[in-house]
């Protein structure tokens, strides 16, 4: 009777509440990291195969004059009787200058797909890492967290898919010197300009959410970037001013999302500040 009742006080614990060591953590992580690198493999694989669909469909797609951008530009120059905005003469004669060129771009195009693709899925990797870390009002922050971050960089990649990499085809593929001289655009520069303009802008729409941590740990403040608003301002117009024809209207189309976002950092910053003073 004694050994009943001293088993009932004496519960078996949990496999989920013991406490890790610190090599258990690594194995756990070491789980998570593998299961990141095979879904960016098998989604890499996908891109490979469907190699047609992604680049006549995708990577080659903005230097057609029916590509999406394309005809709004020329709709909107129509509508405001401004000429000068259609992009339907785009010549590019893209050239592959290297035996294995092809070959090697095409793996390098589906690796980036895949990595691009499985940005969200590898961050809800890492939210399940950090999951038993974490009190229940901290999972609902960092569950939040970590759509914020996958929403922004989705749409940082289709701005500058839509936006950016087709005014910057247009506008240095047509660039020209002296007529005496022809553009011939390898296939790695024009890969290179598509993948990096997608990428980058995605990371930049990242913005927000880097702001967010860097008011949390002291670092800037809403004061600071409300004194920097003019700076950054000439920042992203001459950022506009770079990869767009040399028309008013497309450098307000490219600067108005990139200072929205700034403002919007701004806001993110003071209500990071007031949690923090909470």
């Amino acid at each position: 009777m004694e050994e009943t009742v001293s088993n009932k006080k004496e519960p078996k614990a949990k496999p989920e509440e013991k406490e890790m060591s610190f090599w258990d953590h690594m194995e756990e992580l070491r789980r998570h990291i593998i299961r990141s690198v095979l879904a960016i493999f098998i989604l890499s694989i996908g891109a490979f195969i469907g190699r047609k669909f992604i680049f006549d469909g995708i990577i080659l797609a903005p230097t057609h004059s029916d590509f999406v951008t394309n005809q709004f530009f020329c709709w909107i120059g129509t509508f405001l009787h401004i000429g000068n905005l259609c992009m339907d003469n785009i010549e590019l004669k893209i050239v592959n200058l290297n035996m294995s060129g092809q070959f090697t771009t095409h793996v390098y195009i589906s690796m980036a797909a895949g990595l691009i693709v499985g940005i969200p899925y590898i961050v809800w990797e890492f939210w399940r890492f950090l999951r038993p870390a974490l009190k229940k009002k901290e999972r609902r922050m960092a569950r939040i967290g970590a759509g914020v971050v996958s929403l922004l960089f989705i749409v940082g990649v289709l701005f500058g898919y839509y936006v950016i990499v087709p005014l910057t085809v247009n506008f240095f593929g047509g660039y020209q010197v002296s007529d005496l001289v022809a553009n011939q655009i390898s296939l790695t520069s024009y890969i290179s300009t598509v993948v990096s303009a997608t990428f980058a802008s995605g990371i930049v729409f990242e913005l927000p959410v880097v702001v967010f941590f860097l008011v949390r740990i002291g670092l800037i403040t809403p004061a600071y970037l409300k004194r920097t608003r003019k700076y950054m301002l000439v920042i992203i117009l001459t950022i506009a001013a770079v990869i767009t024809p040399p028309d008013v209207f497309s450098q307000i189309l490219v600067s108005i999302p990139l200072y929205g976002l700034f403002e919007i950092s701004i806001w993110v910053a003071s209500r990071a500040l007031k949690e923090k003073a909470a």
